[in-house]
């Protein structure tokens, strides 16, 4: 049986709009990075465990192999709505750029996502997720940080990132899969209110205030999912860096002129069921944020010749993060299921790089979830959920450089965000 007389092309047409319309609406920030916590609303109930825990046709983005444990025809759709809190503090700066600064000028963001499976036969199963990555969003229109060098308008970005996967898993072994998604991306970047840096850049013109630009890349995530007993299951997944078309219109900023890939991750997890009715997960995750030179490369580069927007130019400063995610989930009863977790992240920010990073202070740590699921007798799921991550300051240490006046900037950032997804057999 083929999938691709199930899915015509009108049909696939109009899944890929929906990724580009939730492009419009992704959310102003993450919470592992500027990388999302977790994928679909049961995994992010569960502090974002899903690596070993395939629960809904939205599974596949967290391991393609996954998929293989979806027993039949499925289709997810959910929203979230993410409020997220940042802003910064400078201190002690030669060129009057003291003073409090609030980001917040852009609330709340919605971010939609989609799952469908379909079993091929008994061995080969196909997915399709368009989800949101991540992205990171900054708004100080009360007020510019950078004000006192000739700044004008409100100073922030705006990133987004969504992936659009079909993915295929196979299994070889009575509970074991192999699973391979190809990933799409579209993404947006826009930069405002950083003028005066334009005079450090190689192509001051493509630097800022230049609205919207839009990038595409590709790249590929492979994944293995074991079910070694009943009651216990393992999982793995290695998603490469996803090789993006250039920011034409940000040449100047982003290093390699306007090069902006997406890093690559990778991670493993464990589920298991000590009783009939209470699961609990866990997961490991590597993102190697500084293998992507516009985001791992420190700002100190400008100062060894090296302008913005240069090859192997300046960049965030971003360190590489390990995740770590703990979840449980408890059958109140055949109809609903009560979830909570916790995921905790490395700061990729050093505090010798805040300076930059006023823009995109992704810095939170600590998430905490709940959520639940409610089935009706024709087999319909309402699942929700809410996750907070409480604020995380860092303070600089060296981070503002002697030319542009010395002293300190500190960045902060706070998250909350709830979402419901619709769950259908198909």
């Amino acid at each position: 049986m083929s999938v691709f007389p199930t899915l015509p092309s009108l049909r696939f047409a109009a899944l890929a709009g929906a990724g580009v319309l939730a492009l419009a609406s992704a959310p102003a920030a993450a919470t592992d990075g500027y990388f999302l916590n977790g994928v679909g609303a049961k995994a992010k109930g569960m502090g974002g465990v899903g690596i070993a825990l395939p629960q809904d046709a939205l599974t596949g983005a967290n391991n393609p192999a996954t998929i293989s444990a979806i027993d039949s025809p499925r289709a997810d759709f959910g929203v979230e709505v993410f409020v997220p809190d940042r802003g910064a503090t400078i201190e002690g700066n030669g060129a009057g750029l003291d003073g409090s600064y609030d980001g917040n000028g852009a609330n709340p963001f919605v971010l939609p996502e989609f799952g469908y499976v379909r079993p091929l036969s008994d061995e080969l199963t196909f997915a399709l997720t368009i989800n949101g990555n991540g992205g990171m969003n900054t708004d100080y229109d009360s007020g510019n940080p950078y004000a006192a060098f000739g700044a004008q308008g409100a100073a922030g970005v705006d990133l987004k990132q969504v992936f659009i996967s079909p993915t295929l898993a196979y299994e070889f072994s009575e509970g074991h899969s192999l699973g391979v998604s190809a990933v799409g991306m579209v993404q947006g970047f826009r930069a405002t209110g950083i003028q005066p840096f334009t005079q450090a850049s190689a192509d001051p013109a493509n630097f800022t205030d230049n609205g919207t630009d839009v990038s595409f890349g590709a790249g590929f995530r492979v994944g293995y999912y074991g079910e070694l007993t009943e009651n216990i299951a393992i999982g793995a997944f290695y998603q490469s860096k996803v090789w993006a078309t250039e920011f034409d219109d940000y040449a100047g900023l982003f290093a390699d002129q306007g090069g902006f890939d997406v890093p690559a991750s990778y991670g493993a997890g464990i589920a298991v069921r000590p009783t009939e009715r209470l699961v609990l997960a866990a997961d490991i995750k590597r993102i190697e944020y500084s293998d992507v030179n516009s985001v791992g490369n420190p700002l100190g580069v400008l100062f060894t010749g090296v302008p913005f927007g240069g090859a192997n130019g300046p960049g965030f400063g971003w360190d590489d993060v390990t995740v770590v995610k703990f979840g449980a989930a408890y059958d109140i009863s055949d109809a609903v299921t009560v979830r909570a977790g916790y995921g905790r992240s490395d700061n990729p920010v050093p505090a010798s790089e805040t300076f930059l990073n006023i823009l995109a202070p992704g810095v939170v740590q600590d998430h905490f979830t709940v959520g639940a699921t409610w089935r009706a007798n024709s087999g319909t799921e309402i699942t929700a959920f809410a996750m907070r991550a409480p604020r995380n300051d860092v303070l600089g240490q060296g981070a503002i450089p002697a030319p542009y006046g010395g002293g300190e900037a500190n960045v902060f950032l706070a998250e909350t965000s709830f979402g419901l997804e619709v769950g259908f057999q198909l």
